[in-house]
């Protein structure tokens, strides 16, 4: 692919001075279309050394305000993120920009690959990464500055030569000259892995830097207007214009294959929920559970894996409760519980995982969430708050998250507490009666029991669609606490023990 680049392309300096201006000028305003209707833009400068990165950026943001852009200098991890076992992509989630804004990366996540190739296999996740951050009405544009061997051996001698950019030049980009043939190869199989249709490559020709900042310009503008024109401005909000339209736009409608999904209620509905246990016998297994969780802990610990323990389940299942008796003899240095409510603005402006990339545990470490990201296939589907086409397409995307999670190290164990409705009638009037208990109880709560075949087909479908070899659901009988509770400990303790075995 890259051979076959023209690098002879050279615009005079009079058809630049008549072309760049307006290219800009188009620009500033697409910039204020794009912030007035909620979309946010990533910008990716990746290419070799000395190909003018950040020139061509500093071309690029002329025309922009400064307070809807960040540019982000991506280096290579540090040897702490590496020993994390935090997946490669956190850090880039969390510099992803809010709606409105745009992101501009001089270096990307693609560095980790061209750093080296034996994270090639990398792609796949980069690939998901994006094209989630696309459906969620993210505008990708990658860019690829390409030089000859020859171009770059000349460049860094020049920047080698002035004392004032020496700095800049070390072993290792003279060796990266050395063995320019072979990353062609590499740069080659990234590109054409990675060339998406919501996240396509463009490559630019370098050598004249006229040439590339017009082509550079004019891709932006093309890209942003065509993403502005096919949603017709018709979400002037901070919300994400229709993710079914801009799908359908970038040839991506029906991808997933599950638009006219339905699925019967069956799972829940055929479980014994008489299970339960007398209290002498949870008297006896918890307390012998707990010492055991706490042994684990710190094997755990010393073999820095971290660990995610979810809990689902509907209103006054026993979530709290089993939460309680699982961190009660913990050493609380290692662990914390995330209760997660309702998005605020800023999380909202985010794609929905964004904050839960923010929290994931460092290695050794265990969070415990009280509620999770299945939010977006569970209330946010039920109550109207997320369209269809995006809590259908989560599915994917939290297998992905999950995937990436297990396979840098991270174990995870995820509950549904299953009661039935006159169990959770019998809670609710008791949290209604009880002074101790009655702030558990909302009118939200009674709403949401008012839709509980709802709720139990959301449940059905979501654990069918994520329950996954790396990441499975356990179902946890909860119409008797005592029951649920030594049930959650033991499966948190088998899943322990399995995992260090493997470790």
């Amino acid at each position: 692919m890259l051979e076959k680049i023209d690098l002879s392309r050279k615009l005079d300096r009079d058809e630049y001075k008549k072309v760049a201006p307006m290219l800009r000028d188009r620009l500033g305003e697409l910039q204020r279309l794009a912030r007035s209707a909620g979309m946010p833009v990533v910008i990716i400068f990746e290419g070799w050394e000395a190909s003018g990165k950040g020139t061509l950026i500093n071309e690029l943001i002329l025309s922009l305000d400064p307070r809807g852009f960040m540019v982000h200098f991506v280096h290579a991890a540090s040897d702490d993120n590496q020993n994390a076992y935090w997946p490669p992509m956190k850090r880039f989630w969390e510099m992803s920009p809010p709606r409105g804004r745009i992101g501009i990366f001089n270096r990307s996540w693609y560095r980790l690959v061209m750093d080296n190739p034996a994270m090639m296999p990398l792609c796949v996740d980069i690939s998901s990464f994006e094209r989630q951050l696309s459906q969620d009405g993210y505008i990708i544009i990658k860019f690829f500055l390409h030089i000859s061997k020859k171009e770059q051996k000349k460049r860094l001698k020049k920047l080698d030569d002035d004392k004032n950019s020496t700095w800049r030049v070390s072993e290792k980009e003279w060796q990266d000259n050395k063995n320019y043939d072979e990353t062609v190869k590499l740069v080659n199989g990234i590109v054409q892995y990675t060339d998406k249709s919501y996240a396509p490559w463009t490559l630019i020709e370098a050598h004249d830097k006229r040439y590339a900042a017009v082509k550079i310009l004019s891709t932006v503008v093309k890209r942003v207007e065509k993403c502005l024109d096919a949603y017709g401005l018709k979400k002037l909000s901070v919300m994400a214009p229709d993710s079914a339209e801009f799908a359908e736009s970038e040839g991506l409608e029906g991808e997933d294959g599950l638009a006219n999904f339905t699925l019967e209620p069956s799972i829940l509905k055929n479980l014994d929920l008489n299970k339960a246990l007398e209290r002498p016998v949870y008297e006896e297994k918890l307390p012998a559970l707990q010492g055991k969780l706490r042994e684990l802990q710190y094997e755990l610990y010393k073999v820095r894996r971290p660990m995610l323990i979810l809990f689902e389940g509907q209103d006054a299942a026993g979530k709290g409760g089993c939460i309680k008796r699982l961190t009660q003899k913990l050493d609380p240095r290692g662990y914390q519980v995330s209760p997660t409510s309702a998005p605020n603005d800023w999380e909202r402006a985010h794609h929905y995982l964004w904050r839960f990339w923010e929290v994931f545990p460092k290695a050794g470490h265990i969070c415990i969430y009280d509620r999770t990201w299945y939010g977006r296939v569970l209330v946010e589907r039920v109550e109207g708050f997320a369209r269809e086409s995006e809590w259908r397409r989560a599915y994917g995307e939290i297998n992905e998250m999950e995937d990436q999670l297990t396979r840098y190290g991270t174990i995870i164990v995820k509950f549904w507490l299953q009661i039935d409705p006159d169990e959770q009638l019998i809670r609710f009037n008791d949290r209604k009666d009880n002074s101790d208990k009655n702030w558990k109880i909302t009118d939200e709560d009674w709403r949401n029991r008012e839709k509980w075949p709802q709720y139990e087909e959301a449940a059905e479908e979501m654990m069918l669609r994520t329950s996954t070899t790396f990441a499975p659901w356990t179902i946890v009988e909860a119409n008797d606490k005592l029951y649920a509770r030594i049930k959650v400990l033991k499966k948190t303790a088998d899943a322990l023990e399995k995992a260090l075995r493997q470790a």
